[in-house]
């Protein structure tokens, strides 16, 4: 069994299909730490999802910071992404949660990894951006546990750059390089893998989660 899952019909709809997928998840989850969609997501949700974050006023996106609460700054050479943080209230984004919501319900069922709640944030690379090898979440330094990265990017092309390059511990080179197409999702275990963007040449959006225990400490 390998970390990729490429499907070709819609498995939103159908709650006996998707408990199969969830559970094909967890199994890849399990197996590898990761897993790869392709074509998963209802292309109508894509689209709802599309079409609200391109209707964001450029000022609801701040420059991202990097380290931990009081501690936060913007370091330019290490990330020059923007980004906007989401809730359950934000209408284009319901469907997105709903579903979110169902993995991790079934995340929980399959491995027991106690997840609480997450909290969303959406990505933006204008050309020229990128985000350095980084990790998630320290082992007992966090409450997250789980990333999820959703990305919406019609028409892309691999001369766009901007791809995730996903790392094993100490290694230098990616043992796994996704590119940020249009509906392609990425889930790993948020204290396993270092990962980083590599630079973009063209706008890039993606939606990231982090799924968290409840231990009283807050994410970062």
């Amino acid at each position: 069994m390998t970390a990729h899952l490429d499907l070709t019909s819609d498995l939103t709809s159908d709650s006996e299909l998707k408990d199969l997928l969830f559970a094909d998840i967890c199994d890849r989850l399990a197996t590898h730490g990761y897993v790869v969609l392709h074509n998963v997501l209802a292309q109508s949700m894509l689209q709802q999802l599309l079409d609200g974050i391109t209707g964001l006023a450029e000022e609801d996106f701040k420059a991202a910071a990097i380290g931990r609460q009081q501690d936060q700054q913007v370091v330019e050479s290490i990330r020059r992404d923007k980004i906007c943080w989401l809730n359950e209230s934000v209408e284009f984004a319901q469907d997105y949660f709903d579903w979110s919501e169902e993995l991790r319900l079934a995340v929980n069922r399959y491995l027991y990894l106690g997840l609480f709640d997450q909290e969303a944030m959406l990505a933006y690379y204008a050309p020229g951006a990128f985000y350095k090898r980084h990790l998630d979440a320290f082992r007992g330094q966090t409450n997250r546990k789980l990333t999820s990265i959703l990305y919406l990017n019609p028409d892309w092309q691999t001369s766009h750059g901007g791809e995730l390059l996903m790392y094993e511990g100490d290694e230098t080179t990616p043992f796994q390089v996704v590119e940020p197409r249009f509906g392609t999702m990425v889930i790993f275990l948020s204290e396993l893998f270092p990962h980083e963007v590599s630079l973009s040449h063209h706008d890039r959006y993606s939606l990231t989660s982090w799924y968290r225990i409840n231990d009283g400490m807050p994410g970062h």
